[in-house]
């Protein structure tokens, strides 16, 4: 399964970006799909996460009510909608897969997720 990340780039603070994350190859089979986001110097964080089936989803604090996760099944494809961004939210985000039997309670680790896109940077300017 390979994940390609595009959508990233400069925005002033307060503006929104929109994240997608196309998933290819063999045939898709991730239990979750997430993004996270890592800093120069820091631990790769989690920002998001859905449930592939069902779409329930899940945020970090440091972003809920202002990011919003998505899907389209049919596309394999995974949305981040980013609103009221902060220059805090500067990173680089990850898009990440799960294994097929991963389990609900690690939906936010990162040793549940197996694939991982190239990354795209987001820049938000004060």
């Amino acid at each position: 399964v390979q994940l390609q990340a595009s959508g990233g780039g400069l925005v002033q603070a307060g503006g929104s970006l929109r994240l997608s994350c196309a998933a290819s190859g063999r045939t898709f089979s991730s239990r979750h799909m997430a993004w996270f986001r890592q800093v120069p110097g820091k631990d790769r964080e989690f920002v998001a996460a859905i449930r592939w089936s069902g779409g329930h989803t899940y945020y970090a604090d440091s972003v809920k009510g202002r990011f919003t996760i998505s899907k389209d099944s049919a596309k394999n494809t995974v949305l981040l909608q980013m609103n009221s961004l902060k220059p805090e939210d500067t990173a680089i985000y990850y898009c990440a897969g799960s294994s097929s039997g991963a389990i609900l309670s690690t939906i936010r680790n990162i040793d549940s997720y197996i694939y991982w896109g190239q990354g795209t940077q987001v820049t938000v300017s004060s």
